[in-house]
């Protein structure tokens, strides 16, 4: 008894501490509870923490500042008071309220190093500064009833970080601007050389600089995003908008959830958007820019459009060319291009209209939400100093006119890009009796010519088999000869793998430089079309997650296709194959190691999908064509079936559904109509086999009846998911991001493609731990259902791709 009574006074004693604790933690500061180094104030919530904080130990420097509290192990700030006054020690400094109203660093000697202002200052009686819960630090009057009336505040006052509902921006009745500033290097939060601004000059864009000097811009606002941003979109995350009105003009970000996220610019030159990832305890950047070549401001000059996937970069739009030819030719771009017919306003232009662009920049614009576009073009034609105009907003079909005046620069050819009508001198536009004319001499020429037309085709198609792809792509032609020489004449030796188009060696050329080659198949009567479209597809795509082709080689009957090479070959035969131990499998297959794949492939398939120029579909993904580099790093192969949409086309059909059985969507193995969707679902069976280590196609459990998709629906159904998780991979610090993954995977697998995330969102969901919607019923066929339904014949026992397949 005397044991139990000491236990629970024990208990009261602990439970009193803690309460104390809690009740201890302080949000503000007055002119009697001040802070001192070694005592930080606390958010409500307990989000944010401020305090004394040094960068490192071996600076000897002091500052104020905001960072988050939750258990990071170290300090993520996001905010600091003298960034560009530093203390050198921190002995006697205080950080409290002085008379009249203001927050105040003070040293020993009273002197102070740093200080709020405020115009209401001489109106405050009782004046407090609070933490509040979005990591805001304010000072206001605790005795008016408006909680809300800051008589000032951190967030107008940013310094590298952008959070929640903070402003970025101008208010153009004060003049203040609100804009992001790096720190110097990585010890020195003293403002450094780049800084990011929501710039209202003409109409509104964010325009990062490095001093005076443009280095990135997003391109002017649409209604629904920054024209140069295509990958900002709606999301489960947070929203985004633009406030403009004739006071102001500002940029800011909302929460939906309770996920942690920031956008930050850093000493780099680089804007990040990052979330935290609470089970590996970090910071994910999952969006930066600039992002590539084009990214940079004005990469081409004026009139230069940027395209990424070419070699050369920079060409001029149609109807312009090289202002310096020579210079242009040796790739420097800088100088841009001008017209080919130069304008004369007085005797009448017109325009051209330019689609899937970024739009230009803006600084000397103008704009009215109101005209039509119909007005907006007149109003450009009526001043010869206009030289180009587009609608202002895109939402519902377009409204308002935004009209450039002088050259327009940092254009650059963007998947989902918008119009424009550049202004252009009448003889390029072509009045209608120069085309009636040209139409007839095109029809009496054409009948002239059609039978030479047709039998020199012929006489082409026998005389020569072999692809002449040399004029058409911008790609290395190796010769036979070496191809042969660095797979020593194809020895079986040199094969590490085989599909359904052919075989694929190892070799290694005459510099040391190790290659993939893929040899096409003689026999394969799709070998000709799958060649082509894999050259034309992979040639124009360039992303770390896509395996890079290097060269082709048509010689002698042969088609070769050569790659980087893959030093750890294809996922299958790490997640399928018995080619490890369990001890190897442990580590290089651990949790965090799949992880970084799954995330790599959403990755390649989010620019496939969104962001390539040609904005792909593969059509054939699944573990044998994740290629994995030395580090296990993913790339996306094989592109021998994929097809390229047309504008905003997300979806197809086709009267030959191809494919491999087990990664197809239930909607394409039927009626034959692919989309981004049916690549949403590949990728989520991809998803359950690589956290599995088990096939969808041939999975076998007690029913022999349900494929892994239905095996892991019956799990999850039944609150047992964990059964379905590799052994190797059981460490409890990641449960519940496999169960978080095994969700995500199950939502891409849904019956409907209505009902599947696209790969933005799973990029989000895999990147953040927001609560996700409820899945539903999965696209999954018993195996009764399959062999009713289609000819076994479709079927092999590897995983070949199928290529004849009729749709019902």
């Amino acid at each position: 008894m005397e044991n139990f009574l000491l236990m629970f006074q024990l208990l009261q004693i602990l439970l009193c501490g803690f309460l104390c604790s809690i009740l201890s933690a302080k949000d503000t500061i007055t002119a009697t509870d001040f802070l001192t180094d070694g005592k930080t104030i606390t958010s409500s919530d307990g989000s944010f923490e401020m305090g004394f904080f040094s960068p490192a130990s071996f600076t000897n420097k002091w500052y104020v500042g905001i960072w988050y509290k939750h258990d990071l192990p170290d300090k993520c700030v996001v905010w600091v008071a003298n960034r560009a006054i530093p203390l050198t020690n921190t002995s006697g400094v205080t950080l409290k309220i002085i008379n009249p109203g203001l927050l105040a660093l003070l040293t020993a000697a009273n002197t102070i190093m740093w200080s709020t202002n405020s115009s209401r200052r001489l109106a405050v009686k009782n004046p407090i500064a609070q933490l509040l819960n979005s990591g805001n630090l304010v000072v206001r009057d605790t005795n008016d009833a408006n909680v809300e009336n800051f008589l000032w505040q951190s967030f107008d006052y940013p310094t590298d970080t952008l959070l929640p509902d903070m402003k970025m921006g101008k208010n153009f009745v004060t003049g203040q601007e609100f804009y992001l500033s790096s720190w110097k290097n990585e010890y020195d939060p003293a403002p450094g050389k780049y800084t990011y601004h929501c710039d209202p000059t003409g109409y509104p864009q964010d325009v990062m600089r490095k001093g005076e000097i443009k280095v990135f811009s997003t391109g002017p606002w649409n209604g629904l995003r920054f024209s140069g941003v295509p990958g900002l979109t709606k999301n489960t995350i947070y929203t985004f908008k633009l406030d403009l009105d004739e006071k102001k003009a500002l940029y800011s970000f909302t929460l939906l959830g309770s996920v942690m996220t920031k956008l930050t610019m850093n000493n780099k030159g680089m804007l990040e958007r990052s979330m935290w990832d609470a089970n590996r305890q970090e910071w994910k950047v999952y969006i930066a820019s600039p992002a590539d070549n084009c990214d940079y401001y004005g990469t081409c000059g004026a009139y230069g459009s940027c395209n990424n996937i070419l070699t050369t970069v920079c060409r001029c739009l149609d109807k312009f060319v090289p202002k310096d030819p020579r210079n242009w030719a040796v790739t420097k771009w800088s100088g841009g291009c001008v017209r080919r017919t130069p304008l004369n306003c007085q005797n009448g232009d017109g325009f051209l209209k330019y689609s899937g662009i970024k739009l230009p920049d803006t600084q000397y614009s103008w704009f009215d939400v109101s005209m039509t576009l119909r007005e907006c073009k007149q109003a450009c034609l009526r001043n010869c100093s206009c030289m180009a105009y587009s609608n202002l907003d895109i939402r519902n079909g377009g409204s308002g006119c935004l009209l450039w005046f002088g050259d327009l620069i940092d254009i650059r050819e963007l998947s989902g890009g918008q119009d424009i009508f550049i202004r252009m001198a009448t003889s390029e536009l072509g009045s209608k009796k120069t085309k009636l004319l040209a139409l007839s001499l095109s029809l009496s020429i054409g009948v002239a010519v059609i039978g030479l037309t047709i039998g020199l085709y012929i006489w082409k198609k026998k005389k020569q088999r072999n692809l002449n792809l040399k004029d058409d792509l911008d790609l290395p032609l190796f010769a036979l000869s070496s191809l042969t020489k660095a797979t020593s004449n194809f020895s079986v030796e040199n094969k590490i793998g085989e599909g359904g188009f052919g075989s694929v060696y190892k070799g290694i050329l005459e510099g040391g430089q190790e290659i993939a080659i893929k040899r096409l198949s003689t026999s394969s009567s799709q070998g000709v079309n799958e060649f082509k479209n894999e050259v034309i597809c992979i040639s124009k795509l360039q992303h770390r997650n896509l395996v890079k082709l290097i060269g082709c080689c048509i010689a002698g009957g042969e088609k070769l296709l050569v790659y980087e090479y893959m030093p750890n070959r294809s996922l299958d035969l790490f997640i399928f194959e018995d080619l490890l131990t369990d001890e190897q499998k442990s580590l290089l297959l651990n949790w965090p190691k799949r992880f970084n794949i799954i995330n790599g492939i959403a990755r390649g398939l989010l620019y496939l999908h969104q962001d390539s120029r040609l904005r792909i579909i593969h059509r054939d993904l699944k573990a044998s064509n994740i290629l994995l580099d030395a580090d296990m790093n993913p790339k996306i192969s094989d592109f021998g079936i994929a097809r390229s949409l047309v504008g905003n086309e997300t979806d197809a059909n086709t009267h030959h559904v191809v494919g491999t059985h087990g990664y197809m969507s239930p909607e394409y193995v039927v009626h034959g109509v692919f989309s981004i969707k049916s690549d949403v679902f590949s990728f989520g069976v991809l998803v359950l086999e690589t956290i599995s280590g088990r096939r969808n196609r041939g999975f076998s459990n007690e029913s022999r009846s349900i494929n892994l998709i239905g095996h892991v629906w019956k799990l999850y159904k039944e609150g047992r998911p964990l059964e379905l998780i590799d052994a190797h991979l059981m460490d409890s610090c990641y449960i519940s991001e496999l169960l978080r993954l095994i969700h995500v995977a199950l939502l891409c697998v849904q019956q409907c493609p209505e009902d599947r995330p696209d790969m933005p969102t799973v990029v989000l969901m895999l990147a953040n731990d927001a609560i996700l919607p409820q899945a539903k019923e999965p696209g999954f066929f018993t195996e009764s259902k399959v062999t009713s339904e289609y000819s076994t014949s479709m079927y092999s026992t590897n995983e070949i791709t199928v290529t004849l397949l009729e749709p019902r």
